[in-house]
């Protein structure tokens, strides 16, 4: 979850209860959810190992259906199950310790019941306010004075943090607790403990204008009728004389067969908080073609091995493998098979087939002094976009969408063979590692020269907005995707009346101890680090 839906997240907030007389946290928690539960906090007081089952399984309900999870007080015990976050009493660990533990994407809540404790507070690792108890509560012994609204407001306008009340609220309340400024409300006992938790959960969605959960997600468990549902879902079987199904596909002749792999794992190259299941399947199919296209070689199969841990949904897959159809029909592609197994994280290990030409097979130690370095489309957008995720700023659309949905330059490679260019790269680790990955193939000096880079508005706008240099975030940035190559000028002239968005960028040297220099004007710059 962006932290800029933060806000959106608090509003129907439900917490555990593990004293409930006549139902079980998961129970609850379940209900919760199907009324529209915007969070869900795991509260168990009396915790022991023998719970940890019962918390895995709040956690992966909770995630399949969308919702963040939260666990009260332990924060050993949130890194533990790989919790979204941690809820803290002025008694636990500190917010800094917290954050420190999980990390700068975790949300953090912290309790406060009255003027004086915030004051007291030190906000800057946390989130989000828990005030309260707002009313009288019999859920907490502990439970502080109650505050009421006006105590309520009052740290509303107070804190710099959104605020969910808490503390004797039920649907009858959760009104007045809006019109005082809070975000949020959490509720125990008026669901946990109600005669009917159902109906009682109901009325609070409700009141909170929260949607009715209808169909609910569950852990994937049956691997071959999964991947039977996803067989139906990718492109029929091209270039094949026997399709997915068996142990193996059998392909029709590849004439020239060129093979590259990949791997997509959750937390290293993409966040399921930024990018949908869909973007996911998408991005996949083309950061790995990406490599067919810089070696001008046709897509003819794909192949995927999943690893999925418990808390994905068969639903989720399902929404991969459209992303997955997506590309591969863009790119009359077939996918050849797969596998399924049971991980700890989500991860996609690709394998892709292509067909590559008779007259040419480009390679990195193919340039040679003399030569020029170009690129095919505009740079530092995908860095850019991962930035502005990265600090939740949801302005800069369009580079987020190039950092999410990159596009394999197929019609570019088309270009550069025709002209015989036999030195390219596709660019996924930034500029300078790239370039220095040519450089050190083909013995040579390149020195990397931006005066004829165009600076696309969006990144020069992203720069100015946040003090940075875009020929840093160029020569730095990766996973933009496009072609970088080297050829000579008089042959580039030519290619570059077809190909208008390309420009140089270096050029290549004899060998001068120094695999990559720059020009004065590019300070420094450092190998790209894929995200």
């Amino acid at each position: 979850m962006l932290k800029q839906d933060l806000k959106k997240a608090l509003r129907f907030y439900f917490i555990t209860d593990d004293k409930a007389p006549a139902i079980e946290p998961f129970d609850q928690a379940k209900i919760a959810i199907r009324a529209g539960a915007t969070i869900i906090q795991y509260r168990n007081k009396s915790f022991s190992s023998g719970c940890y089952r019962e918390a895995e399984e709040i956690r992966d309900f909770c995630k399949c259906n969308g919702v963040p999870f939260i666990v009260n007080d332990n924060v050993l015990l949130a890194k533990a199950l790989n919790a979204d976050g941690v809820h803290l009493g002025q008694d636990d660990e500190s917010p800094a310790v917290a954050r420190k533990i999980l990390g700068a994407e975790a949300i953090i809540g912290i309790s406060v019941s009255n003027l004086d404790e915030l004051g007291k507070t030190v906000l800057s690792d946390c989130d989000y306010i828990g005030a309260g108890p707002v009313f009288a509560t019999g859920t907490k012994e502990d439970a502080n004075k109650e505050m009421g609204l006006e105590g309520l407001q009052s740290i509303a306008e107070k804190a710099s943090l959104p605020v969910v009340a808490i503390g004797g609220i039920t649907e009858k309340t959760a009104q007045s607790c809006f019109l005082s400024k809070a975000v949020g409300i959490a509720v125990i006992s008026s669901i946990s403990r109600a005669s009917d938790p159902l109906k009682a959960a109901l009325k609070i969605g409700l009141a909170c204008s929260c949607r009715v959960r209808s169909l609910l997600r569950t852990p994937w468990n049956d691997e071959f009728g999964l991947i039977e549902k996803l067989l139906k879902k990718v492109p029929a079987a091209l270039n094949m004389i026997v399709p997915p199904g068996d142990d193996a596909c059998l392909l029709a002749p590849v004439s020239n067969p060129v093979v590259t792999t990949d791997t997509q794992r959750e937390g290293v190259h993409f966040m399921l908080n930024w990018q949908t299941p869909e973007e996911v399947g998408i991005k996949a199919v083309e950061v790995t073609f990406s490599d067919l296209a810089a070696c001008y070689a046709r897509p003819v199969t794909f192949f995927i091995n999943l690893s999925l841990p418990s808390y994905v949904s068969d639903t989720m897959i399902e929404e991969i493998y459209k992303g997955v159809a997506k590309s591969l029909n863009r790119h009359e592609c077939s996918l050849g098979g797969g596998n399924i197994s049971a991980g700890n994280q989500l991860s996609l290990d690709l394998f892709a087939v292509g067909s590559g030409r008779n007259d040419i097979f480009p390679k990195r130690s193919n340039a040679r002094q003399g030569y020029g370095l170009y690129c095919t489309g505009p740079l530092g957008l995908a860095r850019a976009g991962l930035e502005s995720l990265t600090i939740n700023d949801p302005g800069f659309k369009d580079l987020i969408l190039k950092f999410k949905l990159p596009e394999a330059r197929f019609d570019a490679a088309q270009i550069l063979a025709e002209a015989g260019v036999d030195c390219v790269m596709d660019i996924s680790d930034g500029l300078a590692g790239d370039a220095g990955h040519i450089a050190k193939a083909s013995g040579i000096t390149i020195e990397l020269d931006l005066m004829s880079c165009p600076f696309d508005p969006s990144l020069v706008s992203f720069c100015r907005k946040y003090g940075k240099k875009p020929e840093e975030i160029v020569v730095a940035g990766g996973e933009d995707y496009e072609l970088l190559f080297a050829c000579r000028p008089d042959i580039y002239k030519t290619i570059s009346k077809k190909l208008k968005g390309s420009y140089k960028v270096g050029r290549c040297l004899p060998f001068s101890g120094k695999h990559l220099i720059t020009i004065p004007g590019i300070d420094s710059f450092q190998h790209g680090k894929k995200s």
